[in-house]
């Protein structure tokens, strides 16, 4: 089985947010739902500050709690890709993958009353085209593909699947590549509102 995920480049992230917006434009949410979240967040102190950002949408973990933890195998793991899927039909609206999370990243959209997620732009791929956040990047910092082909892509990086602003994964092996910053280790950080 194939492994798909997502590569992110924070170290030339701007923070635009084009990512976010492009998503949800794609996926027609509403305001307050988002599959793709922007965060910025400073640390340091006196003249030495350092300010980075974060663009993070479903990791399509290896061991996701959503899957685990969803009573009617309405979230699951496709058998082909790896990612991590939702079928709308068996879907109760009870939340439970939404609190089971650890990234917060399945969504229950109240005008349908189920939970909804990426699926990495599924119908985009279909037509050959890459997810919308990818697509839409300016600085051209999010990748989507195999994993290890992204890994292989990258292995001239320090590349890391954790940063201090994120949340523990749990045991959940996200599947999300990061080339990071070193100050995006300091635990003392702030978020910043922007």
């Amino acid at each position: 089985m194939a492994q798909m995920g997502f590569y992110f480049d924070a170290d030339n992230c701007i923070g635009c947010h084009t990512c976010r917006v492009a998503c949800k434009d794609v996926n027609r949410l509403e305001l307050g739902e988002n599959f793709r979240h922007v965060s910025t967040y400073c640390c340091g102190s006196d003249l030495d500050v350092k300010m980075y950002h974060i663009s993070i949408g479903c990791n399509h973990c290896t061991s996701p709690a959503c899957v685990a933890y969803c009573p009617t195998g309405a979230m699951y793991k496709d058998g082909d890709s790896g990612l991590v899927l939702h079928d709308d039909d068996v879907c109760i609206g009870c939340q439970t993958c939404v609190n089971s999370c650890p990234y917060g990243q399945p969504v229950l959209i109240r005008s349908l009353g189920i939970v909804h997620k990426c699926d990495a732009c599924a119908g985009l791929r279909y037509l050959g085209e890459e997810p919308s956040c990818v697509a839409s990047c300016p600085q051209r910092v999010l990748e989507f593909g195999d994993v290890e082909e992204l890994r292989a892509k990258h292995s001239g990086e320090e590349i890391v699947s954790d940063a201090a602003p994120l949340p523990s994964s749990s045991g959940t092996s996200p599947n999300l590549l990061m080339l990071i910053k070193p100050c995006m280790t300091d635990t003392d950080y702030d978020q910043l509102t922007i």
